[in-house]
C-alpha cells in the first residue's frame, strides 16, 4: 500500500501526546529516514504505550499526513508573521518571509523533501507529497498575492498573482537546491520583487557577493 493509499479517522487536535509524537516522528524521519518510523520507536521515544500511539495518530499513512500538516503550516505561519511585522514595507516583509522560510527548511530534512516533490524529485514519501506539495504551491501563493495586493503595489491582479508564484517556486527552488545562504538567498529574491513593484527607492542587494 502506498502512502495517501489508506485513511484513518483521527482527530484533528487529538489528544495531549498527539503534538510530541507529531514531532518526534519529524525528527525521527530527519535523522533515519521514513522507513525507521514506527509505532514502537515513537512510542519509546515519547515514553507513551504502542496503544496510545494508535489511539492518538491511527495508521502510518495517517501519520505522514500529519507530519507534513505540520510542517506547511509552520511554513505558512512564517510568511503570514514576516508580513504582520512589516505592515508598512512590502519589499522588507517579502525578505523577511523568504529569509524564515529558507532558515526553517535549512536543517530541516521534511520541508525539503515536500519542496522535492513540488519538483517531481523522488522521496520516501513521494506519493504523499505528491499531492500535499500542491497544496502547498496553492496555498502560499494564494497567500503571497493576497498580502502583495495589501500594499496596492502598481500592479493588477493578474500581475499580482505572478509576483506571489515567482517568489514561491523561487524559494522552494532554493530550499530543494541551496545555491548560497538563506541571508544571500532572500536578499536576491527582495531585490527582484523591488524591481517587479517599482519600489521607489528600492535598495541594492543588501549583502556583498563574495
Amino acid at each position: 500500500m502506498t502512502i495517501g493509499s489508506e485513511r484513518s479517522a483521527v482527530p484533528g487536535e487529538g489528544g495531549r501526546y498527539r503534538r510530541p509524537l507529531i514531532e518526534a516522528a519529524i525528527k525521527l524521519t530527519a535523522e533515519a529516514g521514513w522507513a525507521a518510523v514506527t509505532m514502537a520507536r515513537l512510542a519509546e521515544v515519547v515514553g507513551v504505550s504502542r496503544q496510545t500511539v494508535y489511539n492518538e495518530i491511527g495508521s502510518k499513512t495517517a501519520l505522514a499526513e500529519a507530519m507534513v500538516s505540520h510542517e506547511l503550516g509552520r511554513f505558512l505561519a512564517l510568511v503570514r508573521d514576516a508580513f504582520d511585522r512589516h505592515p508598512e514595507d512590502l519589499v522588507e516583509a517579502i525578505y523577511a518571509a523568504a529569509l524564515g522560510v529558507l532558515e526553517l527548511a535549512h536543517d530541516n530534512a521534511l520541508i525539503r523533501a515536500i519542496a522535492s516533490a513540488t519538483h517531481g524529485a523522488d522521496t520516501e514519501l513521494l506519493p504523499l507529497l505528491t499531492t500535499r506539495a500542491g497544496t502547498l504551491l496553492t496555498e502560499a501563493e494564494a497567500l503571497l498575492t493576497r498580502r502583495v495586493r495589501s500594499y496596492r503595489p502598481p500592479l493588477t491582479a493578474d500581475q499580482a498573482a505572478v509576483l506571489g508564484d515567482l517568489i514561491v517556486r523561487l524559494a522552494l527552488s532554493h530550499i530543494m537546491q541551496p545555491s548560497d545562504t538563506p541571508a544571500r538567498t532572500a536578499d536576491g529574491i527582495a531585490w527582484v520583487a523591488a524591481r517587479v513593484v517599482g519600489a521607489t527607492s528600492a535598495p541594492p542587494l543588501r549583502l556583498a557577493r563574495a
